[in-house]
């Protein structure tokens, strides 16, 4: 059986262009999307040379309704069996002080994007009986941020809406999975003027080793994959903490602490 295309958002550098390589090497045809048409093309290149795989580009910017809805026409007419939601921004720095376009542009591509591609693949998949969603969030979606707000807000949201997508799309063949890194060794921070030096040099994973633990998560089926977490178990004791906060909340009554006296 085919294969199938694999889409990659956010493929030029860093985290996309690693799955770009890797799925590439397993024989998907790819569909790669940035906004940097030179890097792409120079990416697509190299890998039709290295894997003989068909691999398609497209330019475009998903902080913009027009060119995601080029990508959304552009999914429904190929094969998808795969797409990776890896574009986002940061607008780090301080909530406060970062202007409102700033982080109305991130929530247009963290969110409105992510959220439009997610619902135009899983209407391929449905329609094909197969196919997989991979979503790129953050650890920052557990942990408010002074100097990240807006990010960190957005990387909590892809976590919920994908965990939620999951719950609906249970039993029906389709993976969908949350990817939470940690730091990782990209342009990232250095796109925003930031040092790498925020993390100590020792918390980095490398993007090509995210990539290799995240596919390998995804056969396995796991639903929240968090790659540098070295003791499962710690998720395990977060998810039960979730689960007995959900059964205090639906108490049917108002906590003794707010009650006048």
């Amino acid at each position: 059986m085919s294969m199938g295309t694999a889409v990659i958002t956010g493929a030029s550098s860093g985290i996309g262009a690693a799955f770009a390589a890797r799925l590439a090497r397993r024989g998907h045809d790819l569909l790669l999307v940035a906004r940097r048409a030179d890097r792409l093309e120079s990416l697509a290149a190299q890998l039709r040379a290295e894997t003989g795989v068909g691999v398609e580009t497209l330019a475009a910017d998903l902080g913009t309704a027009d060119d995601v809805a080029r990508l959304e026409a552009r999914l429904s007419a190929i094969p998808v069996t795969l797409l990776v939601n890896n574009a986002g921004v940061g607008a780090l720095g301080a909530t406060s002080a970062v202007a409102a376009d700033v982080q109305e542009a991130l929530l247009r591509i963290n969110v409105l994007a992510l959220t439009r591609l997610s619902l135009a693949a899983v209407a391929q998949f449905r329609a094909a009986g197969r196919g997989s969603l991979i979503n790129i969030a953050s650890v920052m979606a557990l942990m408010p941020s002074s100097g990240g707000g807006a990010y960190s807000g957005s990387k909590a949201y892809v976590l919920n809406f994908t965990r939620s997508l999951r719950l609906e799309l249970a039993g029906s063949g389709i993976g969908v999975h949350v990817v939470l890194p940690g730091p990782v060794k990209t342009e990232f921070f250095s796109a925003q003027g930031i040092s790498d030096n925020i993390f100590p040099d020792s918390s980095y994973v490398s993007a090509d080793a995210l990539a290799d633990a995240v596919l390998v998560a995804a056969e396995r089926g796991d639903e929240v994959i968090v790659p540098s977490l070295a003791s499962e178990h710690h998720w395990d004791e977060l998810e039960g903490a979730r689960m007995a906060f959900m059964r205090d909340v639906m108490g049917g009554a108002i906590a003794a602490r707010y009650q006048r006296v």
